[in-house]
């Protein structure tokens, strides 16, 4: 399947989808500074938008996000920790879950992003599969 590209997605959509894809290779991208190339040439080469209530594969990386998104996975199995400075984002490494507010600047500042990216990073994120 061809990987689309972050750029004929947002031109095919609106505003809101610039959001969501700026924010999904903020958190992403091996390189906190580089975001917006990652997110112009790599971002879905590594990663993959789902809509579906179930994880898809192993050894990858799953963010679920938003309130009712995270409702549709009640039942998923996970240690997830929430994160000491922000009781709405949980990580669980083993399981490799990221669990958070929707992915929208109001609910995911670039200080929350940081904080992302931090727990990511001690949980082995950048160092192995993207989501």
């Amino acid at each position: 399947m061809h990987a689309p590209s972050a750029g004929e997605i947002v031109a095919a959509n609106s505003n809101h989808w610039r959001k969501i894809i700026n924010l999904l290779a903020k958190v992403a991208s091996p390189q906190e500074d580089d975001w917006r190339r990652f997110r112009d040439s790599d971002l879905f080469e590594h990663t993959a938008l789902c809509f579906e209530p179930a994880l898809k594969e192993e050894g990858c990386w799953h963010w679920i996000a938003g309130q009712a998104n995270l409702q549709r996975f009640v039942s998923l199995d996970h240690h997830a920790a929430v994160l000491p400075e922000d009781a709405e984002i949980a990580v669980d490494g083993a399981r490799r879950l990221l669990l958070s507010p929707y992915p929208d600047y109001r609910q995911l500042s670039n200080q929350r992003v940081a904080r992302i990216r931090e727990a990511l990073a001690q949980a082995g994120f950048y160092g192995g599969v993207a989501f």
